[in-house]
């Protein structure tokens, strides 16, 4: 747990493997314990002292409740899951959020007229590109694409703009707040693969990691928001380049470690909110709704 940076991501992406599930070492601390116990070695008992610093050094400061009641803001996001069976029901629960902005991935072009609809009420602005979405109680305008680099390759730049397009898995939006301009990124990238040839299998998300990194550096805009299924947790290596520009509202301002994925047994949190230039107030991991990922929103404050 200590040197966790230090293991190679050489073989089998392995340093990128720990640190996705890297708050689970701790329960090794416990069967370590009993095993101590068993042999009636006091020394043993003393030496369990060490991991359970280490531990608690690491994710102690996410045991609190570091919310606040107030906020200027509140966002949200949720990846709704392509093969969503209810998704005018997830749109419902999602609107009763209170969301005042709401980011959707994995939108699919047959639920897709059904989230507009659903959703109109609430929220009379909003815009879709390929497979993500953003809908807003207040005026959104310089609305563009971003290029996670999802096609690579030599034939990458040969498919034409509509095909392009239709699956495109990021945008970046202006938000009208009373306080001023606020980016809004809205991002879907790349899975994570564990098989036994390629080990931790990464590669389309590494990379969308870094484009969506260079996106970010390059925003003029110092209030900025993300939303997104990463498809990774904030330990991992592979998102230094976000990590070093941008905060975790669950670290910042959340109770727990706010587990999203997979919605029947939450285990990592891959569904993030990550700021600058605005402050946490709170952050909560909404109930579970018709997909396979848990909804994530956010309390901001100026």
């Amino acid at each position: 747990m200590l040197l966790h940076a230090e293991i190679p991501n050489r073989i089998g992406n392995l340093g990128s493997l720990v640190e996705t599930f890297l708050p689970w070492f701790g329960l090794f601390v416990p069967v370590l314990l009993a095993g101590a116990l068993w042999r009636r070695s006091a020394a043993a008992v003393a030496a369990l002292l060490l991991p359970v610093t280490v531990w608690l050094n690491l994710f102690g400061g996410l045991l609190d409740d570091k919310s606040r009641p107030d906020s200027d803001l509140t966002v949200a996001g949720h990846n709704v899951g392509a093969a969503n069976p209810d998704p005018a029901g997830t749109a419902r629960d999602l609107a009763a959020s209170g969301a005042d902005v709401l980011a959707l991935e994995e939108l699919t072009q047959r639920a897709r007229g059904t989230y507009e609809k659903e959703l109109a009420k609430e929220y009379p602005y909003h815009t879709v590109m390929g497979t993500v979405g953003l809908w807003s109680r207040l005026p959104l305008s310089d609305i563009r694409p971003v290029d996670t680099a999802m096609d690579h390759g030599p034939l990458a730049d040969t498919k034409p703009l509509d095909v392009r397009m239709a699956d495109n898995r990021a945008l970046r939006a202006t938000v009208a707040t009373d306080q001023g301009p606020l980016a809004v990124y809205v991002a879907h990238l790349g899975s994570a693969r564990v098989n036994p040839r390629a080990g931790f299998w990464t590669d389309s998300r590494d990379r969308g990691a870094r484009a969506l990194g260079t996106a970010v550096a390059a925003e003029r805009n110092e209030r900025v928001v993300l939303l997104g299924d990463l498809n990774g947790t904030m330990d991992d290596r592979a998102f230094a380049d976000l990590t070093s520009r941008l905060r975790s509202v669950q670290e910042a301002a959340g109770d727990g470690f706010g587990f999203t994925w997979p919605a029947t047994f939450p285990m990592v949190r891959i569904d993030q909110i990550l700021v600058r230039g605005v402050e946490p107030a709170s952050a909560r991991v909404l109930p579970a709704t018709g997909s396979d990922h848990l909804p994530v929103a956010a309390g901001l404050s100026w």
